[in-house]
C-alpha cells in the first residue's frame, strides 16, 4: 500500500479546533460510495488527521481545510447530527465526490439512527441498555471439563451460517417480505466480506460496505441487524484507532452477532424478536406497587450517563426506572439524586431505591421498564429492607441455581438481555487485584469474584471494593449482576449486613440496611471494630473452569480471524498440522471444538482456481459460515463452562 498522499488532501490545522459532529450512517456510505477506485485506495490516509484540524465557527458549522483550494463544511442540524448530503459541502471542483468531502465525513462519530418518539417511553429507552455492564475482554478458557457438554453443542453449531442459530432455539418463525430477504442477504454478504478483510484491511471502504447494508436493513424494517451492523462498525474503528476502549473480545462478539442475524433473517423465516423494534413497546400495566432495591450508575461509550433504578413488586416481577441521557460522567454522577420523571412523584432517584412508589396506570415494557406516559400517576411508599419480602427471596436461593436459570434463558433469548440481578450472602476472602474474592455461605461454595460494575475511578465502585477487601473474615449480602462471560463473576451493584452476623456491616439507619456501590462510598465507621484494618494480602485463588481449559486455542483462532482476516487465519493453519495444534482439545474432550476450528482453518487457506487453472479469490460466504460455526460453538462451551464454576 502506498503511503504517499497529495498535499491538498492534508487537513491543516486552524487556531480553534473542535470535535466534529456526529454523521448518519447513510451520509457517509454515499460519499464513499461515490468516489473513484483511485480515490477509494486513498481514503484511510486522508481520514488520518481530520478531526485534529476541525475548526467550530459561531454558527455551530464545522470547517476542515485541505490545503490552499479545498474546504469542507459540516452544518449538523437542529440535533447537532449531519443528517443530509447537502450538510456536507466542499469547495473543490470534484465536490460532492470529492475525497476531501469523504474523508471527514469518515474521521465523523457515526450517529444513532433517529427513532420516531414514544408518548410512554422513557427519553432514553434505548440509551438506557448501556446500564449492563460490558466485560472488558473474556478469560481464557479450562481444561479436564470436556464431560461438562460442549461437544453435542458443537454439532449443533457445526452447520452455522445462514440459518443457523449459536444462541439456541429461535422463537415462532414469520414469513418475511422479499424487501427483507434482500436487505438481509446484503448485510451478510458486507458482514462477510468484513470479516474475511478483518481490522487490518477493514478500512473506510470496506465500513462504508457494511453502513449501506445496514442503512438497507432499516429502511426494510430490521433495526436490530441494524444495530449489529453499527456495533461492528464501532468496533473497527475503535481498533484501527487503537482506542483504549477496543476489546477485540467485544468486536469477535458483535461479529457473531451480526453473522448470527444476517444468516437467520436471510434464510427465509426468523423469529420477530431477530426482526427487532424501533422503540421498545409499552402496555398498560395496570396498579402496582414496587419497592426500591437499589440505583445503578449508566456511563455508556457513546456519551450518554444517567442512572437505573431497581425495583421488586410483591409478587416477585422486576421493574426498573431509568434516567439516561447524553452528558457523559457528569450526569451519571449527578442522575443518582435526581427527581424521579414518573407521575409526578415528589421522589428521587436516591430515595426511590429505598422507598416505594404505588403507581395508577402504569405503562410497562417487556423487560419491565417502567414508562412515564401523561396518564400515570405515582404515590410514594415506605421502602423495605432486604430482610423483608420480596426482597428476602432474592437472597434465599443458590447463586448457582440462580445462574444456571439465567444461562438457560440466554439460550432461548435471542435478545440477548441484561442478566437479572441475583443475591447472595458472601464471606470476604481477600483482594485479587481490583476485584474482591468471596465465598458463598454454604457448604462447598465455591470462590467468587466480585469485580466492579463500573471501572472508572471517577464512579465509588472500585474504591468500595478495596474496603471491603481490608476486613477479609466480614460477612455480607450481596445484590449484583452475574457476568456470563466468566468464571464465577459478579458485578455488585449494593451491598448490606447479613441479619444475626457478628462481623458485618453497620450502615446509617436512613440507608435502609444496603449501600448502593456506585454511588454511596463506604466509611471506617460502616465496618465492626476488631476486623483487619489494613488491605488485605491477595488471596489463592482456585481453579478457573474457562483460563485453564484449551479452549484458548479456538478463542485465539477466531480473534486472530477478526484482527488480521483471513489471511491471518490461513497462515496460522500453515504454521502447525491441525492434528497437532488441536490435540488438547480432543484430550479434553472438545472433540466438536478441534474439527470446527480445523475446517475453518482449512477454509481459509483454500485457493480455488478458474477453468483456466488461475488462482481467484475465494468467495467469503464459506469462510464466514466456518468462522461462524466454530464461534458458535465456543459460545455455547464456555457458558457450561461458567455455569460449573458456581457450582
Amino acid at each position: 500500500m502506498s503511503t504517499e498522499t497529495n498535499t491538498d488532501t492534508e487537513p491543516s490545522a486552524e487556531s480553534s479546533t473542535g470535535p466534529l459532529p456526529p454523521v448518519a450512517p447513510e451520509v457517509l456510505a454515499e460519499a464513499v460510495e461515490n468516489l473513484t477506485g483511485r480515490l477509494r485506495k486513498k481514503l484511510d490516509a486522508a481520514i488520518e488527521g481530520c478531526a485534529a484540524g476541525a475548526a467550530r465557527a459561531d454558527d455551530g458549522s464545522v470547517t476542515v481545510r485541505f490545503g490552499e483550494d479545498a474546504l469542507v463544511t459540516l452544518r449538523p442540524g437542529p440535533a447537532g447530527t449531519v443528517t443530509a448530503a447537502e450538510q456536507a459541502v466542499c469547495t473543490c471542483l470534484l465536490a460532492p465526490r470529492c475525497l476531501h468531502r469523504a474523508a471527514v465525513l469518515g474521521a465523523a462519530p457515526l450517529a444513532d439512527p433517529d427513532r420516531p418518539p414514544h408518548p410512554d417511553a422513557d427519553a432514553d429507552a434505548d440509551a438506557a441498555s448501556a446500564s449492563a455492564s460490558v466485560p472488558d475482554g473474556r478469560a481464557e478458557s479450562q481444561a479436564g471439563v470436556g464431560a461438562v457438554g460442549p461437544s453435542s453443542a458443537g454439532r449443533v453449531g457445526s452447520g452455522a451460517g445462514p440459518g443457523s442459530s449459536p444462541d439456541g432455539p429461535e422463537p415462532a418463525a414469520e414469513v418475511l417480505t422479499a424487501a427483507r430477504l434482500r436487505a438481509a442477504a446484503a448485510l451478510w454478504q458486507a458482514a462477510a466480506e468484513a470479516l474475511a478483510a478483518g481490522v487490518t484491511a477493514g478500512g473506510a471502504v470496506v465500513q462504508a460496505e457494511l453502513l449501506r447494508a445496514a442503512h438497507t436493513a432499516r429502511l426494510a424494517g430490521l433495526p436490530r441487524a441494524e444495530a449489529a451492523a453499527l456495533r461492528v462498525v464501532r468496533g473497527l474503528r475503535a481498533a484501527r484507532e487503537r482506542s483504549g476502549a477496543h476489546r477485540l473480545g467485544d468486536l469477535t462478539g458483535a461479529f457473531r452477532e451480526l453473522l448470527h442475524i444476517a444468516g437467520l433473517l436471510a434464510s427465509g423465516t426468523a423469529g420477530p424478536a431477530l426482526t427487532g423494534t424501533v422503540r421498545r413497546d409499552y402496555r398498560p400495566g395496570g396498579s402496582l406497587r414496587v419497592y426500591g432495591m437499589c440505583r445503578e450508575p449508566v456511563l455508556s461509550a457513546t456519551g450518554y450517563g444517567g442512572v437505573v433504578t431497581h425495583l421488586l413488586a410483591p409478587d416477585g416481577a422486576r421493574h426498573s426506572v431509568s434516567d439516561v441521557r447524553p452528558g457523559g460522567l457528569a450526569r451519571a454522577r449527578g442522575a443518582g439524586s435526581a427527581s424521579v420523571a414518573l407521575g409526578g412523584a415528589a421522589l428521587d432517584h436516591a430515595g426511590l431505591a429505598r422507598g416505594g412508589l404505588r403507581i395508577a396506570g402504569a405503562t410497562v415494557s417487556a423487560d419491565g421498564r417502567l414508562g412515564a406516559g401523561r396518564g400515570v400517576q405515582a404515590t410514594p411508599l415506605r421502602g423495605i429492607p432486604w430482610t423483608e419480602e420480596p426482597a428476602a427471596a432474592l437472597f434465599g436461593r443458590p447463586a448457582a441455581e440462580a445462574v444456571a436459570a439465567q444461562l438457560a434463558d440466554r439460550d432461548t433469548d435471542p435478545d440477548g438481555a441484561a442478566p437479572a440481578l441475583l443475591g447472595c450472602e458472601v464471606t470476604v476472602v481477600g483482594a485479587a487485584g481490583e476485584d474482591l474474592l468471596v465465598r458463598e455461605v454454604r457448604a462447598d461454595a465455591p470462590l467468587l469474584r466480585l469485580r466492579a460494575a463500573h471501572p472508572h475511578p471517577e464512579l465509588p465502585h472500585t474504591a468500595n471494593l478495596r474496603r471491603i477487601a481490608a476486613h477479609p473474615g466480614l460477612v455480607l449480602r450481596v445484590l449484583g449482576r452475574p457476568d456470563l462471560d466468566r468464571a464465577a463473576t459478579l458485578r455488585p451493584l449494593a451491598v448490606g449486613p447479613v441479619p444475626g452476623a457478628e462481623y458485618t456491616l453497620r450502615l446509617p439507619e436512613e440507608w435502609l440496611g444496603r449501600a448502593d456501590l456506585g454511588y454511596d462510598l463506604l466509611q471506617g465507621s460502616h465496618f465492626p471494630p476488631g476486623t483487619a484494618a489494613a488491605p488485605a494480602a491477595p488471596a489463592a485463588e482456585g481453579p478457573d473452569l474457562l483460563a485453564d481449559s484449551p479452549l484458548w486455542r479456538v478463542r485465539r483462532l477466531l480473534e486472530s480471524g477478526v484482527a488480521g482476516g483471513r489471511r491471518a487465519v490461513a497462515e496460522a493453519a500453515r504454521a502447525a498440522e491441525p492434528v497437532t495444534a488441536y490435540r488438547p482439545l480432543r484430550r479434553a474432550g472438545f472433540t466438536a471444538a478441534a474439527e470446527l476450528a480445523a475446517a475453518l482453518a482449512a477454509e481459509a487457506d483454500r485457493r480455488p482456481r478458474d477453468p483456466f487453472g488461475r488462482l481467484k479469490d475465494p468467495s467469503p460466504d464459506g469462510y464466514a459460515r466456518a468462522w461462524l460455526a466454530a464461534s458458535t460453538h465456543l459460545a455455547a462451551a464456555e457458558r457450561y463452562l461458567v455455569a460449573a464454576s458456581w457450582s
